[in-house]
């Protein structure tokens, strides 16, 4: 039997088709010594198998992943475009920055792509102003379309996506599918309406594949992931932030949280406002958040 070697393109109840080197789609299954060791293939997984024919292979081996994503399962991600709405759902920075840790953490990088800035009054218009200015000053790239989904902001989308695997991401009703529907109207997919009494989306999406999109390899099942857990230990949240990472050499005590340590350069440079005062706030409430986390202990299980 004839071994072969290719990433996943699809992965739907139990089979996963495989693209080879030479744009050959073979659909295969996972041998179960898989399952025994709790391991899953995931769209994007770069892996081995063996096949008599295109449509009955098995997978050998998987290769070692750069990376992977909970929501959606994909493996081997370059980019993430983070999508995230002005207003409705309303505009939060918490929810920007825990989704931009989460990438940071698993070193992927982030693209920030603004939707609804057409329901913004000139005056939030302005105010937000700083607030992109902010983002592209601690290196992200940030998409900010005058028009919903305008020439522009797609054009630059279509450049990011050349030998990359994308994923979108982001909060449901931001607009993930509508934009993809964009960059590829022949995908047609099903679209979220936000329900407007609770700002919570519908989930619309299901199975997984990849699709070539301009030069590159791109998700079409967006993420929901609102990422409420962070795997650090609170020590190294700061490593994720850019921006404190950048000043923290200059503190006067190595390991410096940049909390209650005195000379703090992170602390300074926040109050100077050469660091967004929302990112540092978020950085406390992260903070707190993992560090409040306790190891639950059974009474029964004291010692006397």
């Amino acid at each position: 039997m004839a071994e072969y070697h290719g990433q996943i393109q699809l992965a739907l109840a139990g089979f996963y088709d495989v693209l080879t080197a030479e744009g050959t789609l073979f659909r295969t299954r996972a041998r179960g010594n898989f399952r025994k060791k709790d391991l899953k293939p995931l769209v994007g997984d770069w892996v081995t198998f063996s096949a008599q024919t295109s449509k009955e292979g098995y997978i050998l081996a998987i290769d070692q992943r750069k990376n992977s994503i909970v929501r959606p399962p994909v493996a081997n991600v370059d980019q993430v475009i983070v999508v995230t709405a002005v207003k409705m759902p309303d505009w939060s920075s918490n929810l920007l920055d825990r989704q931009l840790v989460a990438l940071e953490e698993k070193n992927i990088e982030p693209v920030i792509y603004f939707t609804k800035t057409d329901l913004l009054t000139r005056e939030e218009t302005a105010s937000f102003a700083d607030i992109v200015a902010g983002y592209r000053e601690i290196g992200y790239q940030v998409v900010w379309p005058d028009e919903a989904f305008d020439e522009t902001s797609l054009k630059t989308v279509e450049k990011l996506l050349g030998d990359k695997l994308t994923v979108l991401m982001g909060q449901t009703g931001a607009g993930k599918s509508t934009l993809l529907n964009h960059l590829s109207p022949e995908l047609n997919l099903a679209t979220g309406e936000v329900s407007q009494a609770l700002s919570r989306g519908k989930h619309t999406t299901r199975q997984v594949s990849l699709i070539a999109l301009y030069g590159g390899l791109v998700a079409d099942t967006p993420g929901f992931s609102a990422f409420e857990v962070f795997d650090m230990p609170a020590r190294e949240l700061g490593q994720y932030f850019r921006e404190l990472n950048d000043y923290a050499s200059n503190c006067r005590f190595r390991g410096c949280v940049h909390l209650n340590e005195p000379n703090c350069a992170v602390k300074e440079a926040v109050s100077q406002g050469e660091i967004m005062a929302s990112r540092y706030e978020n950085y406390k409430l992260f903070y707190d958040l993992i560090a409040g986390r306790r190891p639950v202990y059974n009474k029964h299980d004291k010692k006397h």
